[in-house]
């Protein structure tokens, strides 16, 4: 069994791309693989490995600047979920791509899971799912708003092009673990919204406290590991990848007409030429014969 940690913290580093080096050499000696993304605002990743290997590479960021007060979110895998590690430099570690935006600053107000279900269900609040479509449409909370966004980038043009219909309601947002809502809380209390709450912890949170009895969330919820999604007390979900278009299917997609290991799935099987069809069927090619030979593909 594998532990699997997902984590953000926002902080200053005078020199993020200093800290990759020593970050990776940890996880590659303590088996632990995953994505971690640094930035001058901070760092952010899931990571999954045995329980040591976790331990140790979370007491080391815990040990960079301004992170002693990390906190993260746990769940298991029956299998590695990530088949490599890598550690990122990038200009923000949630692209939103506000320059102004400052999460340090203000945020929205917290609500602990427990107290998530009383606030969604008052009349006059207004639930927004700030995550992308592809992850709103294998489960979402009940009554929510879907953005329709294809990157998190996208939602300051909709919330402008919608604000009206938010008028005199108080904002409930939520998203995955709680990051884009850092940023997006911070914006909307910019653009003059008085009222902002978002769910601390993110799904992952919810679904990990909040009784399956008592929930208001409905589906499954997409995590961006070989998981592919968990559900009510973070149970490994029923959902696999569409390793053309990233996008979850469930098992049954795959005895559909459009389906093509790797090179299409319903859901994209007229988004890509013919050319970029017979690409990613050389590429399914190399990884099988990378498996054939005990190796992973990096293509992945």
């Amino acid at each position: 069994m594998f532990t699997v940690a997902a984590l953000y913290h926002f902080t200053r580093f005078d020199d993020p791309d200093g800290l990759r080096a020593p970050l990776r050499a940890l996880c590659d000696a303590e088996g632990v693989r995953g994505s971690l993304l640094i930035a001058g605002e901070g760092i952010n990743g899931t990571i999954a490995g045995p329980r040591q290997g976790i331990d140790r590479v979370l007491a080391h960021i815990r040990a960079l600047p301004g992170c002693a007060d990390l906190e993260w979110k746990e769940s298991t895998s029956s299998a590695m979920p990530f088949g490599r590690m890598k550690v990122r430099l990038k200009k923000e570690i949630v692209t939103m791509g506000q320059p102004d935006v400052d999460p340090r600053a203000k945020v929205g107000h917290y609500v602990e899971p427990a107290d998530w279900n009383a606030l969604i269900s008052a009349p006059d609040v207004a639930v927004i799912d700030t995550r992308n479509d592809y992850e709103v449409a294998i489960g979402t909370f009940e009554g929510a708003v879907d953005p329709e966004t294809e990157s998190f980038r996208d939602f300051p043009a909709w919330w402008e092009a919608n604000k009206a219909r938010f008028h005199n309601k108080r904002i409930a947002m939520f998203c995955t673990g709680g990051i884009r809502c850092e940023k997006s809380t911070n914006w909307l209390m910019s653009q003059g919204v008085e009222e902002v709450y978002h769910l601390k912890g993110g799904i992952l949170k919810y679904l990990e406290e909040v009784p399956e009895a008592d929930s208001l969330w409905h589906g499954e919820c997409f995590v961006f590991d070989g998981r592919v999604s968990v559900g009510h007390g973070l149970a490994e979900g029923p959902h696999e990848l569409c390793h053309a278009c990233r996008r979850p299917i469930l098992p049954e997609d795959r005895d559909r007409s459009e389906y093509e290991h790797g090179v299409s799935c319903h859901q994209c099987i007229g988004e890509t030429s013919d050319a970029d069809k017979a690409r990613f069927r050389e590429r399914q090619r190399q990884i099988a014969l990378a498996a054939a030979r005990g190796e992973v593909h990096l293509g992945r």
